[in-house]
C-alpha cells in the first residue's frame, strides 16, 4: 500500500537541507582546522569546540496542510464569505452558465450588490455553519473582506468583482500543495486576492503552493455567438462537446476536479477546458492520474453537484445527469448511490445553480456529513448508509452558488495517500 504523509517541506526538502548542512558543516570544520592549527591553547579549545557542534538533520514537522481526498477526518477548513457579494456583469461566459429565467435579474443587478435583505441572511447562516464546524471540533479560516464593488481594467477587459463566497472553486489542495486556480470569469480574475494572506501563512508553515497560468480572458477565451437560448440548446452543444470557453489559453474552476486519493476525476465544463486539464494532468503526474469523465449535463459547471465522492468507493452520482463512464466505476468495484429529488422549492431564488446543491454535502469523515436542514429524504439517505448527519441550514446561501462542498475548502484532512481506483 503506498502510504505518503505531508511533512514540512515534503522529503525533498529534508533531504536537501541534510544534504546542505552537512556539506556547509564540513566546509565549516575544514576552513578553522587550517586557520587555527598552530594558535595559542586557548584558540585550540575554540577549535576544539567548534569541531564537536554536531551537524543535525533538521526536526521534521507535521505540515499544516494535508488533504487526499473528500472523507479523511477534517481538521481544518475554509469557509467563504458572502459579505459585500456582487452580482458580476452579465458577459457572455456568465449567460452560458445561469438560466434563461435569471438573466433579467443579471441584466438588472449586474455590477450591484446582491439583493441586501438576502444577502444579510447568508451572512448569518454561513457564520452558524462555522460554528457547528468549530463544535464538531474543525479548525475554521476565512478569506479576507473586500469591496467587489471596484472596477478594474486588464488590456483585454473591464469588469467589476464578485464574491469570496466559494473557495472549492479557486483553490484545491491535494497532499501537501494548495492550487490557486486561474478561474474563467471576468468577474472572479482577482478573487484569488481574498485568499492570499491565508496562502501566505500555509505557505510559510511548509505548504506548497502553486498558481498556474493565469488566463488573459482575452475575446478569445470565449465564443461570443454561443447559442444558449434553450435547454434544448445547452443539451445538444454540450453533447457535440462545444462550451462557451475556447480552446484559446488554460482555464479551470478547481471545483470541477474532485479527489480519490491517488485518483482525481474532472470534467469537461462551462469554465475548464482541455487546456487547463492537461495542465493539471502533466503537474501532478506521476503522483497522480487525472481522469476525464462527463454527463448528461446541459449546463456543466463544477462536478461536486454532479458527482460528489464520499468515502472510498462510495460516490452520490446525481440522477438526472447520469455519468457516461459510469461502468468503470462499477467495474472497479465502486458503490454509486443515486441521490434522491431536492426538496427546495421552485420560488426560491437559485441565481447560480440548481436545486441539485442538496448533494453538495461536506464530509466531516466517513461517518458524519454536513447536509441541508431542509432535505430530509437525504437524510435518511445518509442514515440507510450508517452516516451521520451534521443538520445545517444554508438556503440563503445557496443561492450564492453553492452548497456545503462549494462554500469550502479542506486545508487539512487526518489520513495517507492510497489508491481507490483500479
Amino acid at each position: 500500500m503506498l502510504r505518503v504523509r505531508c511533512l514540512r517541506g515534503g522529503s525533498r526538502g529534508a533531504e536537501a537541507a541534510h544534504l546542505i548542512g552537512a556539506m556547509l558543516g564540513r566546509s565549516v570544520t575544514g576552513w578553522v582546522q587550517k586557520t587555527f592549527q598552530s594558535t595559542s591553547s586557548a584558540a585550540a579549545a575554540q577549535q576544539h569546540a567548534a569541531e564537536e557542534e554536531p551537524v543535525t538533520e533538521p526536526v521534521q514537522q507535521e505540515c499544516p496542510v494535508c488533504s487526499y481526498n473528500e472523507w479523511d477526518p477534517l481538521e481544518e477548513v475554509i469557509v467563504g464569505r458572502a459579505e459585500n457579494a456582487h452580482v458580476p456583469p452579465f458577459t457572455v461566459e456568465v449567460k452560458a452558465n445561469t438560466y434563461e429565467k435569471y438573466w433579467p435579474f443579471y441584466q438588472k443587478h449586474g455590477g450591484q450588490s446582491f439583493p441586501a435583505d438576502h444577502l444579510k441572511k447568508a451572512v448569518d447562516e454561513i457564520e452558524e455553519m462555522c460554528n457547528i464546524l468549530r463544535h464538531e471540533g474543525v479548525v475554521v479560516k476565512r478569506p479576507e473582506p473586500i469591496d467587489w464593488s471596484v472596477e478594474y481594467k486588464t488590456p483585454d477587459f473591464t469588469s467589476t468583482g464578485m464574491y469570496a463566497a466559494m473557495p472549492r472553486d479557486i483553490l484545491m489542495v491535494v497532499g501537501n500543495e494548495i492550487i490557486e486556480a486561474p478561474m474563467a470569469w471576468r468577474a472572479r480574475f482577482f478573487e484569488y486576492r481574498a485568499y492570499r494572506p491565508l496562502i501566505k501563512e500555509y505557505f510559510r508553515k511548509g505548504a506548497k503552493w502553486t498558481t498556474p497560468p493565469k488566463p488573459t480572458m482575452a475575446d478569445d477565451l470565449y465564443d461570443q455567438d454561443y447559442p444558449i437560448r434553450t435547454v434544448e440548446d445547452r443539451h445538444m452543444l454540450a453533447a457535440q462537446g462545444k462550451f462557451v470557453t475556447t480552446e484559446h489559453e488554460p482555464c479551470f474552476d478547481a471545483a470541477d476536479f474532485i479527489r480519490a486519493g491517488t485518483d482525481l476525476f474532472v470534467q469537461r465544463s462551462q469554465v475548464t477546458n482541455y487546456m487547463g486539464i492537461e495542465w493539471m494532468r502533466r503537474h501532478l503526474a506521476p503522483d497522480y492520474k487525472v481522469h476525464i469523465i462527463s454527463f448528461k449535463d446541459p449546463n456543466p459547471m463544477h462536478i461536486d453537484a454532479t458527482f460528489n465522492i464520499i468515502g472510498p468507493g462510495l460516490v452520490l452520482s446525481n440522477p438526472d445527469r447520469p455519468c457516461r463512464q459510469i461502468d468503470m466505476f462499477k467495474k472497479a468495484g465502486w458503490t454509486v448511490v443515486k441521490p434522491p429529488t431536492p426538496l427546495i422549492p421552485d420560488d426560491h431564488p437559485l441565481w447560480m445553480s440548481s436545486k441539485w446543491l442538496s448533494m453538495n454535502v461536506l464530509m466531516l469523515d466517513e461517518k458524519r456529513v454536513m447536509v441541508d436542514a431542509n432535505e430530509d429524504t437525504i437524510h435518511k439517505m445518509f442514515e440507510n448508509l450508517g452516516i451521520k448527519t451534521i443538520k445545517v441550514n444554508i438556503r440563503h446561501a445557496n443561492s450564492l452558488g453553492g452548497g456545503f462542498h462549494c462554500w469550502t475548502t479542506d486545508v487539512r484532512r487526518r489520513g495517507i495517500l492510497e489508491s481507490y481506483f483500479h
